[in-house]
């Protein structure tokens, strides 16, 4: 995790956020980070990040078992086409059981799956060429996302 970590501060205007013990974030979101695009160094107010590596179950998300210490999962929003490609399925159709607990393998995300997002517990050998791809490549997603919301008069870079 520390390398994907490392490999999202390399790109231009990104913001890891990691809240810590005692800061005004809710205790169970210390110690996980969130990704953004923001070029002024500042937490966005009306974005999602387009990344998270999270430590912990969550409510109504506990299908990784990351309550295990040690475990840890990176959640990374893509596009469709990538998304097939990776899962063999629709996003909004996903039918298929999975193990979502499985470690060094791409899925769905178990809650946000239908949303285009993808997760892995504990990338290793298998899947971490892909998800730093798959965090460059929402890295510029993100980024033409901003140029659009900053121009919205602007026509789409490939189209």
């Amino acid at each position: 995790m520390e390398q994907i970590i490392a490999t999202a501060r390399t790109l231009d205007g990104v913001l890891v956020f990691t809240p810590e013990p005692g800061s005004a974030f809710p205790e169970i979101t210390w110690g996980d980070a969130f990704i953004y695009y923001a070029p002024d160094g500042r937490m966005p107010r009306n974005v999602q990040p387009y990344a998270t590596i999270v430590s912990r179950n969550y409510p109504d998300d506990t299908a990784s078992d990351l309550d295990t210490p040690g475990r840890r999962r990176v959640n990374i929003r893509t596009e469709r086409a990538a998304f097939v490609e990776l899962t063999g399925e629709e996003p909004r159709d996903l039918t298929r059981p999975r193990d979502y607990a499985a470690v060094d393998s791409v899925l769905p995300h178990p809650v946000y799956g239908a949303l285009g997002w993808i997760s892995v517990v504990d990338p290793g050998e298998r899947t971490t060429d892909t998800v730093v791809q798959l965090l460059r490549d929402a890295h510029e997603a993100a980024r033409a996302r901003f140029a659009r919301r900053q121009d919205p008069g602007r026509p789409p870079e490939n189209g």
